[in-house]
């Protein structure tokens, strides 16, 4: 019987299951969307019960639609939003609340008050992040802070902490393994990346117990079994990573410099550094890179907040096209956009601007400014947003960056991918599986109970599928790239006045 790994990617927007096969192809795939809860302007919830109600469902159709047992998934690699920040009752796996998602923006106010208090430098320092409500820090002492009794549990070692990876494998394991890996450890803003465990002083001043905490593992590791009335028979759970990790490892960015793109509901752009930490001087945030042994490496990583989901505001919110995949096809039929640049910044600003309190801006409007033109700068503006990454990136490096490596379901958009090289200058590389965040939380099990042998197998499944390179005059790239920063200050501008 042919034998297979199962990658659980529960996303932002959706869950999903792939099965892989020795070379690397997708043999299934499932996908089921699910509820994105906004309570107040600038929230963003989810529920964590239908988080794993969906993951589940999904898994089980993977299954069914090659006919696979359990005795043929050799094992289970989960890879996940990151920073999503979940709470549950010990003793019955009842959250105590919604899940609070990374794009939230409740807990500004605390990180403010925290910069006011000094620990900018601490955490930048220990953790590796900027001090911001994206990560799951703050979103944890929220919730002690505000559901009645919450806290008082928590003390008592009755409540536990985990972001999506930790919920997944608790309820893959009936409650027997309460654990996470090193790379969404490192995004919690609790860890500290050097000494490799959770930092006591960050702890006490948010009032966040450390029995909440899960025990931290690399990321290709035996972390537990699934229980067998879930799907059909034990499976090994063997490799964890938060997404943009799991990317970078798919795409075989195993050596310090090279850089992957991932186009998702956010854009993520990280390089590889090996065993070397690297801090930023450039608003970029150092982070654990997942990793096949003991060996902790790192890598470099800028976020953007709305890439992949601007597409969707334009197709759900603004109701301008029918299907993402439209946008491409709207996007071709004007020369320009007119003038028009929007800044997609509907969750404060990350790499490597940090402003926490810019929102969506549009400028440069003229009587002229059609849909197409309005559709061609949102994409657009994914493409400038991942340029500041890339240009970030480049001066902590000194040095230009070679070729950029795209995943992620919106870097099938060929126009989007023409205009990226176009406006960084460079060749990107776009592989014949785009689903590389799947495959790397694949490969990372599949390395732990031994279907893949080692890194060099797993590199010569990596194929090219099309390379986009830039053919912009730089005159015209600079002027654009000059119209853009003017966008992002007139964004930036607004967000001073919502501070005053």
């Amino acid at each position: 019987m042919e034998q297979y790994i199962m990658a659980l990617d529960q996303g932002t927007t959706s869950s999903r299951c792939i099965l892989f096969d020795k070379a690397g192809n997708i043999r299934s795939m499932a996908q089921k969307e699910f509820t994105q809860i906004y309570p107040r302007p600038g929230w963003v919830e989810h529920n964590p019960r239908e988080i794993w109600s969906s993951q589940l469902a999904v898994a089980t159709e993977a299954m069914a639609m090659v006919g696979a047992g359990a005795e043929q998934i050799g094992g289970i690699g989960i890879t996940n939003q990151r920073e999503t920040t979940i709470c549950w009752d010990k003793a019955t796996g009842e959250p105590v609340y919604n899940a609070i998602v990374w794009q939230c923006r409740r807990t500004s106010g605390m990180i403010e008050q925290l910069k006011k208090e000094g620990y900018y430098g601490l955490i930048r320092e220990r953790t590796g992040l900027v001090p911001d409500a994206y990560f799951s820090a703050t979103k944890i002492a929220w919730i002690l802070e505000h559901v009645p009794g919450v806290r008082e549990r928590a003390e008592r070692g009755e409540i536990l902490f985990g972001t999506v990876d930790t919920w997944l494998i608790w309820n893959l394991t009936r409650g027997r393994v309460h654990a996470t890996d090193y790379t969404n450890a490192s995004r919690t803003m609790l860890y500290d990346i050097h000494r490799l465990c959770w930092d006591e002083q960050i702890l006490e001043r948010l009032g966040i117990p450390a029995c909440m905490l899960p025990e931290v593992y690399p990321s290709s590791h035996l972390f537990g079994y699934t229980a067998s009335s879930l799907l059909g028979g034990k499976i090994p759970i063997a490799g964890a990573a938060g997404d943009q990790q799991a990317a970078l490892f798919g795409q075989g960015c195993f050596t310090p410099g090279e850089v992957k793109n991932t186009y998702g509901t956010g854009c993520f752009l990280l390089m590889h550094t090996g065993e070397r930490v690297v801090t930023s001087g450039a608003g970029l945030l150092t982070t654990i890179a997942a990793g096949c042994s003991d060996r902790v490496e790192y890598a470099l990583e800028g976020g953007v907040f709305v890439a992949g989901a601007a597409v969707q505001w334009l197709r759900d919110g603004m109701r301008l096209v029918h299907n993402a995949s439209d946008t491409q096809e709207r996007a071709r039929k004007v020369e320009d956009t007119a003038g028009v640049y929007v800044v997609p910044a509907f969750a404060g600003m990350g790499a490597p601007y940090w402003n926490q309190f810019a929102r969506g801006t549009v400028v440069g409007l003229t009587r002229g400014c059609s849909q197409e033109h309005f559709i061609r700068a949102t994409l657009e503006s994914i493409a400038y947003q991942t340029a500041d990454v890339l240009w970030a990136m480049e001066q902590d490096l000194g040095r230009p960056l070679q070729g950029l490596k795209v995943d992620g379901g919106a870097s099938a958009n060929d126009f989007l991918m023409q205009f990226q090289a176009d406006i960084v200058g460079s060749s990107v590389q776009r592989p014949r599986c785009i689903e590389t965040t799947a495959l790397g939380a694949a490969y990372l099990a599949g390395l732990a109970v031994g279907y893949w042998r080692d890194l060099e197998e797993i590199q010569e499944n990596w194929q090219l599928g099309r390379e986009f390179l830039p053919r912009m005059e730089e005159r015209r790239r600079l002027e654009l790239k000059k119209g853009w920063k003017r966008a992002v200050r007139c964004a930036l501008a607004w967000a001073e006045d919502q501070e005053d």
